[in-house]
C-alpha cells in the first residue's frame, strides 16, 4: 500500500530533485505541510555508532543516569537529545552493520561466522541517531515513525523520552510520537538495537536494515494498512468489497464521508462510491465496508500481473481529511485436495524456492533494486512462487512481487497465542493482505515441541482461526517435518517439509480434505562450478544427488514425484539462493550454506539449469560441467545434459557420441574421456534442432571482463547495478578455473556497496568499512581565570592537584564568583593506532574565544557542522596526555558547564579510525559479483576493475536526474 502524495506535495518532492514522492527527505518537505497526508522516507543522514552489550562505560555510559528509566524524558548516554555524536560514522539506510564485520571462528557458524554475538559484546549492539525538523505548521497533525524492520531487540526514544522497544527482528512497527515532538524546531531520533540474541539459525544481519518513514495526517485518517480489498471474480465482473479503518486521534467525535475511487492498471477510473455520515468516537477506531463492482476486470496472473489502485478519500465537511492509496489485483486462488493449485481457475504447479532475505555483499540491508533483480532472476529459471522463510519479508519484495507476477507464501516468525506473537502475525497479515502475490498465510515452520502433540494442533487451529478473522480470503498452512499429529492435523493447507521424512500418500488417503504442498524438498548440497568433491575448502560437487539420503530427494526426484501427484499443489525447493550461514555439511572455516539453486551472487548453478529445462517452455539445453581437466586427461568424466526438448545428441570436437531421448522431468548422461576441446549438445523437437550449447576449453586467463545489467541509475542515492565480473581468455571465453584478485575502484556519482564470490569458503570482505573505535577523556580539571590568556595552565606540566573537579555538584551558596574565563583540561593516555589510522578530536563549542592546547601546544580546529575538530598528528603524543581549553566563562558557570556536557561527553571525544580495505574479490571459479549505486548527484561515473597481469576493465554509467 502507498499512500496518496497531493499533486502539491509531489511537486515539493520533485523540486528537490528526488527519485520517489515518498522517499522524501523530512527536510524538504516544509513547505508541504498543510498536505492531508505524507508518508516521508528519512533513511538519509542517519549516525552509527558500536555500543556494548555486556559494559555500559563501553555503551557510551547508557542506563547510568539517575532515574534514566524511572522518568520520562531521562534518556541516558545516546538516548539523550543532547548527546554529542559528531565523531559517530555517517550512514544511510538500510544498513546492516554485522556484514562489515570479520569472519571469526569464534561465531555461530549458523550465522555464518561473522563476530557478533554472545563471544562478541563490542560488536553485537548499534546506535542510531538522527536529527529531523519538525515545520510548527504540523502542530495538530499526528505524527508516527515508522520502522519496516530492525534487528533485533531495538528501543526507540524521540527527544531523550522512551517510545518502546520491539524484540523482533523482523516485524514492522509503528510508534505516534505526536506529543513528543518541538514543533518549529529540532528533534532527536535514538535507536539502540541488541543482535546478541539470535532470532534464527541462519544470517540474520544486525541494525535498521529495512526503511524507516515519517508519516503526517490528520488527527482523523485511514488507520496504518488500514484498508483491506476482498474480490470476488463473476465472470467478466469483479466485486470490491472494501474494508476500511478510520482512526479518529482527535478529542471530539467526527462525522465524515468516505469516498472510494478504483483505478485500472492503465489509471482509467472504473468504479466509485461515497458512503456518507459515518461517525467515530473521540480516541477511537471504527470499521467500515462499502461495496463497488468492476466491469471487464483485468485478472492478475503470472503472465499479466494487472495491478489497480484504489484511493479511499476520508471527506469531513467536503473537506479532504485523508487520501490513502492502497495497491490491490483481482485474481482467485483456490487450494484443491484433489486437483492442486488454481490461479484464475487454471491449475498449475507451484514452482517454488525458499528464501532467505541476504545477498552477497550487502547482508540483509536490500537495496530496493537488488529485492527486484533477486526475483527477475528465480524467474529467469522458471520460479513461480517465493516462499519468505522464516519470517515476513520486507514489503518492498512484495511490491516487486506484485509487479513482476510472482507467487508469495508469506510466513509468520514463530506459532504461539500469546499477546507478543498474536501482534507480530496481526501486523504481518494487515500489513499484507492487499498483495494479490500472497496466496497463503505461513503460520509456522518445523516447530519441532508442537508437531506430534495435541498442543501444537491446539496453537495451529487458534492461529488459523485468528487469521481467518483478519483474511478470510486465504487459506493458512504450516510447514512441518512431521505429519498425522500435532500441527499438521491443525493446519488448513499441510506443507511437508522433505518427502524422504513424510509418508505423503498415507497421510492423504487419511486427509483427504486437505490440501497439500512440498513447502520444502531438495537440501541439495552444490557448490557452483566445482565437479569434484574439495572438502578441504569446503566444496562440493555439483551434481544434483541427494544432499542428505534418508531425509531429502534431490531435485529431479522431488520434482518427478510432485509431478505424479495431481493433489500435491506443488514443491518449493530449499533454496532459490545460497545464504551465509547454515554450512551443511561443514562447520568453520565454511561461512555459507550450499543449498541454493544460485550461489549468494544470485549466479545460477546446474540444478538451477534442470529446473530451466522442466519450469520453462523456450527451447533450451545445458551441458555440465566445464571443459577444462588438465591434469585428467583420458580419464572418463561424467557429462550429464539438461533439455526440454524431446532428444539430445551430445559431439566431442565434432565427432557424434549419440543421440539419446530424454525421459520427461529427466536428464541425459554420457561418460567422455578427458582430452582439451569442445563439446556441443544440441537439442531436437520432432526432429527439428531448437537449441544448442558448448563447452569450451578455454586458454589462460588474460582479460578482466564487466557486465552491468543497467548503466542508467537514478541519481536518487538508492539505485544500483548488479554488475557481473569475469575472467576471460584471449578468445572471450569465461575461464572457469580462474581465481584471480580484481580490485575495483569508481569515479563519479557512483560507489560500490558490495562484492561477492559464491565461495562458501571465502573469507574476503563483502562490504570493507572504517571501524572507529572511541576514547573517552578524563581527569578533568577546571581553573577560573581572569583573561583568555592560559599562560601556565594550559602548560604541559601544570600542576592541577588543588583545580576544581568540574563534575563535583555544588551547592549555589558554594559556587565561586563568576571570572572572565575558564581552563577546562582532561587528560588521555595514547591510543592503538593501526597501519593507516587516523586519530581526531571531537570538541563541542563550549565558550567563546575558545583555543586548545594538546600537550601544551596550541592546535587550529576545523570547524564542522558548528563543532570543533582537531585532526591529532600520532607523533605528537606521549603515553599519558593532557588537553586544554581555554575560553570565556559560559552562561551558568562551571555547573552550567557540566550540566549541559551529558556526563562531559561533549567536552570531548577522541575518535580512532582503521580505514576501510579496499574494494578486492577474488573470482570464484571465473566469477564474481559487485553491485554499485548512486549517490545522489547526476553525472557520467566510471567502475574499473584492475587485476595483476590481466586487462583491465572499465564500464560506463550515467545518473540521471529524476524527471
Amino acid at each position: 500500500m502507498k499512500p496518496f502524495l497531493t499533486a502539491a506535495t509531489a511537486a515539493l518532492i520533485l523540486a528537490a530533485g528526488l527519485a520517489r514522492p515518498h522517499a522524501v527527505a523530512a527536510e524538504t518537505v516544509q513547505a508541504a505541510a498543510t498536505a492531508a497526508r505524507e508518508r516521508i522516507n528519512i533513511d538519509k543522514d542517519w549516525r552509527f555508532a558500536y555500543g556494548h552489550a555486556d559494559d555500559a562505560e563501553k555503551d557510551f555510559r547508557h542506563g547510568l543516569r539517575p532515574f534514566f528509566f524511572a522518568k520520562a524524558g531521562y534518556g541516558d548516554g545516546p538516548a539523550n537529545a543532547d548527546f554529542s555524536d559528531m565523531a559517530w560514522r555517517k550512514v544511510d539506510l538500510p544498513h546492516d552493520w554485522a556484514v562489515e564485520l570479520p569472519f571469526d571462528a569464534r561465531g555461530n557458524t549458523n550465522h555464518g561466522s561473522k563476530a557478533i554475538g554472545h563471544p562478541f559484546p563490542e560488536n553485537s549492539v548499534g546506535w542510531y541517531r538522527k536529527v529531523i525538523d519538525i515545520p510548527a505548521s504540523d502542530k495538530g497533525r499526528r505524527i508516527a515513525l515508522e520502522f519496516d524492520g530492525v534487528y533485533r531487540d531495538s528501543v526507540v526514544w524521540v527527544n531523550g523520552h522512551y517510545i518502546g522497544t520491539e524484540p523482533s527482528g523482523y516485524s514492522g512497527f509503528r510508534y505516534d510520537i505526536t506529543d513528543y515532538l518541538n514543533y518549529g524546531g529540532h528533534n532527536v531520533i535514538a535507536v539502540r538495537a541488541d543482535a546478541t540474541t539470535e532470532e534464527g539459525w541462519f544470517y540474520e544481519g544486525a541494525g535498521i536494515y529495512r526503511h524507516v518513514w515519517l508519516t503526517k495526517t490528520d488527527a482523523l485518517h485511514v488507520a496504518q494498512w488500514g484498508t483491506f480489498v476482498r474480490t470476488t471474480v463473476d465472470g467478466a465482473k469483479a466485486r470490491l468489497d472494501i474494508d476500511v479503518t478510520v482512526d479518529n486521534d482527535g478529542k471530539a467525535p467526527e462525522t465524515f464521508a468516505i469516498r472510494q475511487e478504483v483505478f485500472a492498471p492503465d489509471g482509467r477510473k472504473v468504479a466509485e462510491g461515497e458512503t456518507t455520515q459515518l461517525t467515530v468516537k473521540a480516541v477511537a477506531s471504527g470499521d467500515f465496508t462499502s461495496t463497488v463492482t468492476v466491469d471487464q476486470a483485468q485478472l492478475w496472473s503470472l503472465e499479466t500481473p494487472h495491478l489497480y489502485r484504489l484511493r479511499t478519500t476520508i471527506l469531513t465537511n467536503g473537506v479532504v481529511s485523508d487520501s490513502y492509496d492502497t495497491t490491490f489485483g483481482i485474481r482467485t486462488v483456490v487450494f484443491d485436495p484433489d486437483k492442486g493449485f488454481f490461479l484464475n481457475g487454471k491449475n498449475l504447479k507451484l514452482q517454488g524456492t525458499n528464501n532467505h532475505q541476504d545477498h552477497a555483499g550487502v547482508g540483509v540491508a536490500l537495496p530496493d533494486g537488488l529485492q527486484t533483480w533477486r526475483l527477475k532472476q528465480l524467474k529467469s529459471y522458471g520460479v513461480n512462487t517465493y516462499r519468505a522463510s522464516h519470517h515476513p519479508p520486507t514489503p518492498e519484495l512484495l511490491d516487486e512481487a506484485d509487479r513482476l507476477g510472482m507467487l508469495v507464501i508469506d510466513e509468520h516468525r514463530m506459532m504461539g497465542t500469546t499477546p507478543e506473537i498474536r501482534g507480530q502475525m496481526e501486523r504481518m497479515i494487515r500489513r499484507d493482505r492487499n498483495h494479490p502475490s500472497v496466496i497463503i498465510w505461513s503460520l509456522g515452520n518445523e516447530e519441532w515441541a508442537l508437531e506430534w502433540n495435541e498442543l501444537g494442533t491446539r496453537l495451529a487451529v487458534e492461529m488459523q482461526a485468528d487469521a481467518k478473522r483478519l483474511d478470510p480470503t486465504r487459506r493458512t498452512t504450516v510447514a512441518t517435518s512431521g505429519s498425522g499429529q500435532g500441527v499438521s492435523l491443525g493446519a488448513d493447507v499441510i506443507g511437508f517439509n522433505y518427502g524422504a521424512q513424510h509418508d505423503v500418500d498415507a497421510f492423504h488417503r487419511a486427509h483427504p480434505d486437505k490440501p497439500a504442498m512440498m513447502s520444502e524438498e531438495g537440501s541439495t548440497l552444490t557448490t557452483r562450478g566445482i565437479y569434484f568433491d574439495d572438502r578441504a575448502a569446503s566444496h562440493l560437487n555439483a551434481y544434483d544427488r541427494q544432499g542428505r539420503p534418508g531425509n531429502s530427494l534431490s531435485i529431479e526426484e522431488g520434482w518427478r514425484r510432485v509431478q505424479e501427484r495431481p493433489w500435491m499443489s506443488g514443491m518449493v525447493i530449499w533454496t532459490g539462493f545460497d545464504y551465509r550461514g547454515e554450512t551443511t555439511p561443514f562447520g568453520w572455516p565454511a561461512i555459507s550454506s550450499q543449498f541454493g539453486m544460485t550461489d549468494t551472487t544470485g549466479a545460477l548453478k546446474d540444478t538451477a539449469w534442470y529446473l530451466k529445462s522442466v519450469w520453462t517452455q523456450k527451447p533450451m539445453v545445458h551441458i555440465l560441467p566445464h571443459w577444462n581437466w588438465a591434469g585428467r586427461e583420458g580419464q572418463a568424466i561424467d557429462v550429464r545434459v539438461y533439455s526440454n526438448g524431446d532428444t539430445v545428441e551430445l559431439f566431442q570436437d565434432g565427432k557424434s557420441l549419440g543421440r539419446q531421448t530424454l525421459v520427461k522431468d529427466s536428464h541425459l548422461k554420457w561418460s567422455v574421456p578427458y582430452t582439451p576441446g569442445k563439446l556441443t549438445a544440441k537439442s531436437y523437437i520432432d526432429g527439428k534442432l531448437v537449441a544448442s550449447n558448448e563447452v569450451v576449453t578455454t586458454t589462460d586467463p588474460a582479460t578482466v571482463t564487466l557486465t552491468p545489467d543497467t548503466t542508467n541509475l537514478k541519481a536518487d542515492g538508492a539505485d544500483i547495478s548488479v554488475v557481473w565480473v569475469n575472467v576471460t581468455d584471449k578468445a572471450g571465453r569465461i575461464v572457469p578455473v580462474a581465481g584471480n584478485r580484481v580490485n575495483f575502484e569508481t569515479s563519479g556519482p557512483i560507489r560500490v556497496i558490495g562484492v561477492g564470490n559464491g565461495d562458501p569458503g571465502s573469507h574476503e570482505a563483502d562490504r570493507p568499512a572504517e571501524r572507529h573505535a572511541y576514547h573517552a577523556l578524563s581527569g578533568w580539571r577546571s581553573l577560573a581565570i581572569n583573561s583568555l590568556d592560559g599562560g601556565p595552565a594550559v602548560a604541559d606540566t601544570a600542576d592541577t592537584a588543588t583545580w576544581r573537579d568540574p563534575t563535583q555538584w555544588l551547592p549555589p551558596e558554594a559556587q565561586p564568583p563568576a571570572t572572565k574565563g575558564l581552563v577546562l583540561r582532561g587528560q588521555f593516555a595514547r591510543p592503538v593506532l593501526t597501519p593507516g589510522g587516523v586519530i581526531t578530536l571531537y570538541i563541542d563549542r563550549l565558550g567563546e574565544g575558545q583555543t586548545v592546547y594538546i600537550n601544551g601546544v596550541t592546535v587550529e580546529p576545523k570547524t564542522v557542522d558548528g563543532a570543533l575538530v582537531v585532526d591529532v598528528d600520532p607523533a605528537s603524543l606521549k603515553d599519558n596526555n593532557n588537553l586544554a581549553y581555554v575560553f570565556a566563562t559560559p552562561e551558568g558557570g562551571v555547573q552550567g558547564l557540566y550540566d549541559r556536557s551529558v556526563g562531559a561527553t561533549k567536552w570531548g571525544t577522541l575518535r580512532v579510525t582503521t580505514p576501510a580495505a579496499p574494494w578486492q574479490r577474488s573470482v570464484f571459479n571465473g566469477w564474481a559479483q559487485v553491485i554499485v549505486q548512486s549517490t545522489g548527484q547526476p553525472g557520467k561515473a566510471t567502475l574499473k576493475a584492475v587485476s595483476d597481469g590481466l586487462k583491465p576493465a572499465v564500464v560506463a554509467f550515467t545518473a540521471r536526474s529524476p524527471s
